[in-house]
């Protein structure tokens, strides 16, 4: 039988990486949209904070539904 081609600390290693990619992404992009207004620098730290908030919201709820349709290992 052919077993899983990663060992599970390079899956957790990967996981963690494509969170922290999902997040980065959602509060980056909130401080760019958020540049299309002139916004002051103190407006634009807020607004990449915020993002970032919700992106960690957003991953943690898509993580935890997803895990409800994964096999379990």
């Amino acid at each position: 039988m052919v077993g899983p081609s990663i060992t599970k600390a390079e899956r957790d290693a990967t996981n963690r990486r494509l969170k922290l990619g999902m997040v980065l992404l959602i509060g980056i992009s909130g401080g760019l949209v958020s540049l299309q207004v002139d916004p002051t620098p103190l407006e634009v730290a807020a607004v990449v904070g915020v993002s970032l908030l919700l992106g960690f919201v957003l991953t943690w709820f898509v993580v935890r539904t997803l895990r409800e349709f994964s096999p379990k290992r």
